[in-house]
């Protein structure tokens, strides 16, 4: 039987795409191998949100093609719908997907390899290369790809062209489902992509040009996923997307009508409504949602229902306001404020994050001081701070000012160790009184010591003393802080 596996760098979004790759794999038979070394097909799925995204995944293929030679190396994602021609050059990769073609990308490559070198399944796999007309990338058959080679395979033989297959991500409005299990926590926290694509433009973000329009997972289809891992066993799903809190806007644009008693309409407070209505499942916890979207509704929602993990991401980008019109982000400081504001009031035990960026291209010291002052200030319980990178065909690459990389490294340390201290002062809150808190796997940190990684509902990670089965959850009694984590015991 062929193997495979799928790599998948970035968001969380990403992640889902990877687990939307490994059922179409898995649906034509192939069979998950467990390092890239032992697989056939290696899939990079990328990300290109910066330059550094951008190193990782050339330094992948490299690596994964000295270790594992004959291998397929299939690359997909936002780094291969940004710059396909820069990635089919590399030494290795059989083949470059865009974003465009992700939803065929198990079809496509089967392309690469005759049907008897990859086991009896092959025969489901889709054309193969003698299929395929290597100079306009036509099958016979129907599947017109849109595929251009690389400048320095024009002098090659068909044999070994590499085909890229990438087309206007704009023209498309495929959504796929499939949740994803982090590989460390496979058994208890899968993340379910339920929108994808972005309709704002940031000036600093290549996002919108490699993912698309807005465009989101349909009801049904939303409750059929939730309903399935519930099945399997699952007792939390994290659901996520590229702009989560614009889900349903394009639904109700192309006029689809609800079906749902509970589901009023397209709005994504309705969303999280049917799936604690018509689901069973113990906990959804929502992942990043903009500002503006963090409505009272959506708000009193997650405060009133114990089924909503008290978790809110919030991205702040800036706290000046001069920035964040530079960055052309649709909200000022002090609405935010209020909304980071309405939450920590309606939750006060939630845990609320925030992604912040510095070395924005003409960032003064006093409007990061604005930035810093803002972090500090507002109730945050952690931070993700970035450095910015320059994205091409971003309006903001072309600004003048930017900002000396020895700069932005210092703005980055003190936003850094604000947010350690703000994490261990949140933490500290927590020692003496019980949480709840779910089963991820047990510690291999210290063989002498059993315990079991777990982690609480407002998004902390706490070690439980003794060894419990994964995917549970657990009242925790708080003992103490032991190396940035939460320990406990059950009870």
């Amino acid at each position: 039987m062929a193997s495979f596996q799928v790599i998948n760098f970035g968001c969380r979004a990403t992640q889902a795409d990877g687990g939307a790759i490994e059922r179409q794999f898995q649906e034509r038979g192939l069979q998950r191998a467990a390092e890239p070394a032992d697989a056939e097909i290696v899939v990079l799925n990328t990300c290109t949100v910066t330059a550094a995204a951008d190193q990782d995944a050339r330094a992948a293929i490299r690596r994964i093609h000295r270790k594992n030679p004959d291998a397929q190396i299939v690359v997909t994602g936002c780094y291969a719908q940004r710059a396909p021609d820069e990635i089919a050059a590399l030494p290795g990769v059989t083949a470059v997907i865009g974003n465009s073609h992700k939803h065929q990308l198990a079809e496509i490559a089967g392309i690469s390899r005759p049907a008897s070198d990859l086991g009896p399944q092959a025969s489901n796999l889709g054309p193969q290369l003698s299929d395929v007309d290597c100079q306009t990338g036509s099958q016979i058959g129907g599947f017109v790809p849109l595929t251009r080679l690389t400048s320095d395979a024009r002098g090659l033989t068909p044999e070994v062209r590499r085909p890229i297959f990438v087309s206007d991500i704009f023209a498309h409005t495929e959504l796929q489902a499939a949740p994803d299990f982090d590989a460390a926590n496979e058994r208890t926290r899968p993340n379910l992509k339920v929108q994808d694509g972005c309709d704002n433009r940031c000036s600093f973000c290549v996002i919108p040009y490699v993912r698309g329009q807005s465009r989101s997972l349909r009801l049904p289809d939303v409750i059929r996923e939730v309903d399935g891992l519930v099945a399997a066993g699952y007792r939390e799903v994290v659901i996520s997307g590229i702009n989560l809190g614009r889900w349903g806007r394009d639904l109700a644009v192309s006029g689809e009508r609800p079906r749902s008693p509970v589901f009023a309409g397209h709005a994504f407070e309705d969303l999280v409504r049917a799936i604690l209505s018509e689901t069973k499942l113990q906990k959804l916890r929502i992942s990043s949602v903009e500002p503006m979207d963090w409505s009272n509704e959506l708000i009193g929602l997650m405060a009133a229902s114990p089924r909503i993990a008290k978790h809110a991401h919030v991205p702040m980008q800036s706290g000046s306001d001069a920035v964040l019109r530079r960055m052309h982000r649709k909200y000022r400081p002090w609405h935010y404020r209020e909304k980071i504001g309405n939450i920590r009031a309606a939750m006060p035990t939630a845990a609320i994050g925030a992604d912040v960026m510095v070395g924005f291209p003409g960032e003064t010291d006093a409007e990061f001081e604005e930035t810093r002052r803002m972090a500090e200030d507002l109730p945050l319980t952690y931070l993700h701070v970035f450095t910015y990178s320059a994205r091409p065909g971003t309006p903001a690459a072309e600004k003048s000012g930017q900002v000396p990389a020895h700069v932005a490294r210092e703005r980055s340390r003190i936003l850094r160790e604000m947010a350690s201290e703000k994490k261990l002062a949140f933490m500290r809150g927590f020692v003496g009184g019980t949480v709840e808190a779910i089963t991820l796997s047990v510690s291999d940190r210290d063989p002498a010591a059993e315990c079991t990684e777990t982690l609480t509902d407002n998004y902390l990670q706490l070690r439980l003393t003794g060894k419990h089965a994964p995917n549970q959850w657990i009242r925790a009694k708080v003992e103490k802080i032991l190396n940035g984590e939460l320990v406990g015991v059950a009870g």
